[in-house]
């Protein structure tokens, strides 16, 4: 239900912009996070951006990164992604 499509919009942990592309760099362009759902996302970089492709091999693009909120960090994508 909705739950578990806002758990998988959600990563334990401060994930600052800087941090997430030397991830990405540093694991071959793929670099995979397990959401608050206990599903995985993969992240990657296309042409300089920040790509986020769900469990169904859709993707996302992070639009603004670095949101400060009272919970945490917020990086802001162009669509849903949804777990399996």
């Amino acid at each position: 239900g909705l739950k578990k499509v806002l758990t998988y919009h959600v990563v334990a942990g401060k994930f600052m912009a800087a941090d997430v592309v030397k991830a990405i760099q540093s694991n071959n362009n793929a670099f995979s996070v397990r959401t608050a759902n206990g599903q995985s996302l993969t992240l990657s970089l296309v042409d300089g951006a920040v790509m986020v492709t769900d469990a169904n091999g859709n993707s996302a693009k992070v639009t603004a990164t670095d949101v400060a909120a009272s919970n945490g960090v917020i990086h802001v994508i162009d669509s849903v992604v949804l777990p399996q």
